[in-house]
């Protein structure tokens, strides 16, 4: 086997997140190497993409108020302009 097998073999065993880390590190050794390949592609994980409107979905509505001042707090104002 050679050493191109064996890492290869090795590479197959690792999580996805730790694979992504093996390819980062390969392309840092080809830029000192002034052998910049950039392949955009990563190993897909198996994360769902989410929108942004989901991601938010808990905090939506959260900031509706009257206020002009979102700083305005009517108990800590209390005890100025006395």
């Amino acid at each position: 086997m050679t050493s191109l097998e064996v890492a290869i073999a090795k590479i197959k065993r690792l999580p996805i997140e730790q694979r992504n880390e093996v390819i980062e590190f390969i392309e840092f050794l080809e830029f000192k190497l002034g052998k910049i390949s950039h392949i955009p592609e990563q190993i897909e994980t198996n994360e769902k993409e989410v929108s942004f409107t989901e991601a938010a979905q808990e905090f939506i509505g959260c900031l509706d108020s009257n206020l002009e001042d979102l700083s305005y707090n009517p108990k800590y104002m209390e005890g100025f302009g006395k």
